[in-house]
């Protein structure tokens, strides 16, 4: 069903638009493979090295810093200079970095490798993200962009799967080679994509679209925040589970965590893409909050192998919805000439909520545990999960209402774009 729905949608698109959305989806599989097999396996390279639980937690969270630090000026070249530069910057980043972790070994080093590496995503993210909505039609923009996105679970399913494989088997070395070449491989796939042209701004619009301007906006602000909150949890999730999995002497590998997640993560966006473009955004951003409390809930009170199976399709289900949906609301509430300046400030709150979390639960664990660690990081996805209903539209009443799939998104621009 999944398939035939698919090339029934694509089969509506002209050959360029086609061989551009096929382009991308395949060096967007390309390099979440290559980013997503350090999730089991760089906590445990670090430890080897020498690592402690706090300076694991450091070290993973340089990602987020490149994330954080990076992810501004590249929304604005984004929109400066065309969506393409920005997704091949990513791209080349992620090929060179894994040729430094085969050099460097101690801490300090490997943080700053590790902020380096931050930078892939920034640019990668943020140009795929505003060039599939750019493409993107849009009475069926929800669709299209759930289906693009689910690059992201899939290459969740392949990277950590192949990687622990190939770190167990073969060592370190030829894991790190691994992620560079298939880097590469996206790096000549993303060469090939066409970049549209970008519609013009105007002097006043320029004037009134600053950083500040745009992230103070109301429809920027509010889901800003719910990342930032929902980035801690992600955080504490992406960097200590397996470490969490392995200090529990329960018999399930941490690298299939994330192959299950990611599976459930496809499953969902297959289903929610095309019912959102019916029932609105809200509802199925409502859902991916309270799923991922639920996970990391479930995390909390983890003692067999099933309670972790139950917590990761839990954590795909709510990792899959939020990503895509807040990436088609964010789609809907910009203009083409801003939207990558309004993805990338969106997508920061995501960046610095992952950034605090290594170091911080990374210290909390040190304290209380890693199994207590993840009550906190429940607590605080429920609290953006209150922040969502109560304050996603202009009142109280209509952000009630358009959380639960009961009004429209009174900040949607699809009427003007």
């Amino acid at each position: 069903m999944f398939f035939a729905s698919t090339l029934k949608a694509f089969n509506t698109f002209d050959a360029e638009l086609r061989r551009n959305l096929l382009i991308l989806f395949a060096a967007g599989l390309l390099f979440w493979s290559s980013t997503a097999a350090y999730l089991p396996t760089l906590p445990l390279y670090i430890q080897d090295v020498g690592g402690s639980k706090q300076e694991i937690g450091i070290v993973m969270g340089g990602f987020a810093i490149g994330l954080l630090v990076f992810r501004p000026m590249l929304g604005k070249l984004a929109d400066k200079r065309g969506r393409k530069l920005v997704l091949l910057i990513g791209l080349t980043v992620a090929a060179i970095a894994p040729l430094g972790y085969l050099v460097f070994k101690s801490i300090p080093l490997l943080f700053l490798l590790r902020i380096f590496h931050g930078i892939s995503i920034a640019a990668f993210s943020t140009g795929y993200s505003a060039l599939v909505a750019d493409l993107a039609p849009v009475a069926i923009r929800g669709e299209i962009i759930s289906y693009m996105s689910l690059t992201a679970p899939i290459g969740l399913a392949i990277g950590p799967a192949i990687g622990g494989y190939l770190q167990e088997s073969f060592g370190y070395s030829q894991f790190f080679l691994f992620t560079a070449a298939i880097a590469v491989i996206g790096v000549l796939c993303g060469l090939q994509v066409i970049n549209p042209p970008l519609n013009a701004q105007s002097q006043s619009e320029r004037r009134n679209s600053n950083f500040w301007q745009i992230l103070m906006s109301p429809r920027v602000r509010v889901p800003s925040v719910v990342m930032l909150l929902v980035g801690t949890s992600i955080g504490a999730v992406h960097v200590f589970v397996s470490l969490f999995i392995k200090s529990t002497e329960v018999n399930f590998n941490g690298g299939w965590f994330f192959t299950v997640s990611a599976i459930s993560s496809f499953i969902i966006r297959v289903l929610a893409g095309r019912a959102s473009d019916r029932f609105g955004r809200g509802l199925f951003i409502t859902f991916g909050i309270a799923a991922y409390s639920l996970a990391c809930a479930l995390l909390w009170q983890a003692n067999s192998a099933n309670a972790f199976l139950i917590s990761a399709i839990a954590e795909g289900c709510g990792g899959g919805t939020i990503f895509s949906m807040m990436a088609t609301m964010m789609a809907d509430r910009s203009l083409q000439q801003e939207r990558g300046r309004v993805f990338a400030i969106c997508l920061a709150g995501l960046d610095l909520g992952i950034a605090i979390a290594a170091p911080i639960f990374g210290y909390v664990s040190e304290f209380v545990g890693y199994r207590n660690m993840f009550g906190y990081s429940a607590a605080l996805t429920f609290l953006a999960l209150l922040v969502f209903l109560t304050l996603s539209n202009k009142s109280l009443t209509s952000s009630l209402r358009f959380a639960l799939g009961r009004t429209e998104d009174v900040y949607s621009l699809n009427n003007i774009n």
